[in-house]
């Protein structure tokens, strides 16, 4: 079953521009519903114990700032998006995560941009929140990717509870893909892969399991050079299967990806 309904991430960034017409793009060909979603609260100072002369001004004056920067990102959404007859518009004064992970009820996909370092763009979301708290299949979209093909399909296995739960959210592209390759990195981690194959085939999913031996790399850089390598636009993989601490302090796939995968990634926690 196609996606019925696609939520994007929009900021005043360039790279937002990109990744809404990356989601158009998608829902055009699901022909699925596009939501544009974006929030802010306006970066108020602590005031003083007691009334302060001016505050009710500064508090109006913060909050008048941040909604007509939301109206500037819905004139972007809006452009970007072509003026399709299936977009709708979601905005609000608040803190970004949470009012996203409120609309996420209305989507089968959620795309976002990756981190913007060292300082978050205005209304932006961290992906690895979005990936951990939305209970939706996350697609990241890198800087300058306005567009994804999905013919062919990198899939990284291992048996995990993220990663069967990947290969159902990403059933939409990969029933569409015409060469999906689940890919196991080092022995150990080929565990269910033929069980995988099969049940891929009875969705009508042409796969095939290609083992990989890390040689010294991390499981990202071997899932990326294989990507590369079968020229596919897509890596789909289970999220923060060791835990989020656990990968940020010692280093993990999900991490990796996050930081600097140069194709977009569908992951699911």
């Amino acid at each position: 079953m196609p996606y019925a309904s696609i939520m994007v991430t929009v900021d005043l960034t360039d790279e937002a521009r990109s990744r809404v017409r990356l989601a158009k793009h998608l829902a055009d060909d699901c022909h699925a519903r596009l939501i544009g979603v974006a929030a802010e609260q306006a970066a108020y100072a602590v005031p003083p114990v007691g009334p302060t002369p001016g505050s009710a001004y500064a508090l109006a004056a913060g909050d008048e700032t941040i909604l007509n920067d939301l109206r500037r990102a819905h004139e972007a959404f809006a452009e970007a998006a072509g003026g399709s007859e299936r977009v709708a518009w979601r905005s609000n004064l608040g803190v970004p995560l949470p009012f996203l992970l409120a609309q996420a009820a209305a989507a089968d996909l959620v795309v976002v941009g990756r981190r913007m370092e060292p300082v978050p763009a205005l209304f932006a979301v961290d992906p690895a929140d979005a990936v951990m708290h939305l209970g939706r299949p996350v697609l990241l979209a890198p800087p300058g990717v306005d567009h994804l093909d999905a013919k062919r399909v990198v899939v990284g296995w291992k048996n995990t509870r993220e990663a069967r739960r990947a290969i159902l959210d990403a059933l939409p592209f990969l029933k569409r893909a015409s060469e999906v390759l689940v890919v196991s990195v080092d022995e150990e981690a080929a565990s269910g892969g033929q069980d995988t194959l099969r049940l891929l085939q009875a969705h009508d999913v042409s796969a095939i399991h290609v083992r990989r031996d890390a040689q010294g790399r991390s499981v990202s850089g071997a899932l990326v050079e294989t990507a590369a390598e079968h020229g596919a636009d897509l890596i789909v993989t289970g999220a923060y299967s060791h835990g989020r601490l656990r990968e940020w302090v010692f280093g993990g796939v999900t991490r990796d990806l996050l930081a600097g995968a140069p194709v977009c990634c569908l992951m699911s926690h």
